[in-house]
């Protein structure tokens, strides 16, 4: 089962509480959140995450480029990916300090330049996470998969690659030429649905797979096409999923999975996307 919970999607479980879950509902990899696993301590979120028997398909997050330099951040949070057992850790972009966007998007760019050695060394590859352009102003100044695939074939295909997420690409003019695009830079595939009318906080607008707009067939048919051999993420960012039980989220979650999106997935034995195209470098340590 190629199948991943993202934290997000049950933000009312501790870890411990999620990856109980995943094991009981059969789900064999989990998306990680710092934050969550700092509030047990990076030791023992590992040896829980290992102990389970479950991949971690990412560590979300890294990024927050274009305020401040958070270049320590972000190699703090590439050792945690690494300690976590995770080949990814994607990047959110970081919104407008100002007027200028042109200067943000070079800074997200300048700042992805810098953490490229980093990630190197430690065996984590970096995924651009384009964004909605809803978020422009305070999270995401990469609006586009093209935008991103753009920042990201300045470096080597083993280090830096994007993030498809379908909540955040459906709209894009040219997607499939650009998931085509993208091929072996994609480093991880989320879904969640696009549902209306959006809430007050569009923060939370995420639906469940299948309660709104997006076609997840035609979306994964791409990205299979594209080679990605990786986890399928389920990240929803919505007040009433996160404040149903998560036992029904994750089962609910499960079934929508099965069949929305896995039938249109390439067969293969699950893998990390780090594992589908081997790096040339070994993690340190």
């Amino acid at each position: 089962m190629r199948l991943s919970l993202n934290q997000r999607t049950t933000a009312n479980w501790t870890l411990p509480e999620a990856v109980a879950g995943c094991v009981a509902a059969g789900i064999e990899a989990i998306g990680l959140w710092r934050e969550p696993v700092a509030d047990v301590g990076l030791e023992t979120a590992a040896r829980m995450v290992r102990d389970a028997g479950l991949r971690v398909s990412s560590l979300c997050r890294g990024g927050f480029f274009t305020s401040g330099d958070n270049h320590a951040d972000n190699v703090a949070a590439l050792d945690e990916a690494a300690a976590l057992g995770a080949d990814v850790l994607v990047l959110v972009p970081g919104g407008l300090a100002d007027r200028d966007i042109d200067g943000a998007r070079q800074r997200v760019s300048d700042a992805v330049a810098a953490l490229v050695e980093p990630a190197r060394d430690r065996g984590v590859r970096l995924a651009i996470e384009p964004m909605h352009p809803i978020f422009a102003a305070d999270r995401g100044v990469i609006s586009t998969l093209a935008q991103a695939v753009d920042i990201a074939e300045a470096h080597p295909s083993d280090v830096v690659g994007v993030v498809v997420d379908t909540f955040h690409i459906w709209w894009e003019p040219g997607v499939l030429d650009q998931i085509a695009r993208a091929g072996e830079r994609i480093l991880a595939y989320q879904v969640s649905d696009w549902i209306t009318p959006l809430p007050a906080d569009t923060l939370l607008s995420r639906g469940m797979i299948g309660d709104g707009h997006i076609d997840f067939a035609r979306l994964t048919r791409a990205v299979a096409a594209a080679g990605y051999l990786g986890d399928v993420e389920v990240e929803i960012f919505n007040a009433d999923v996160w404040a149903a039980p998560g036992e029904e989220v994750v089962a609910t979650m499960a079934r929508r999975y099965a069949e929305l999106v896995e039938p249109h997935l390439t067969p293969c034995a699950p893998r990390s996307a780090a594992q589908a195209t081997p790096p040339r470098h070994t993690r340190a340590g």
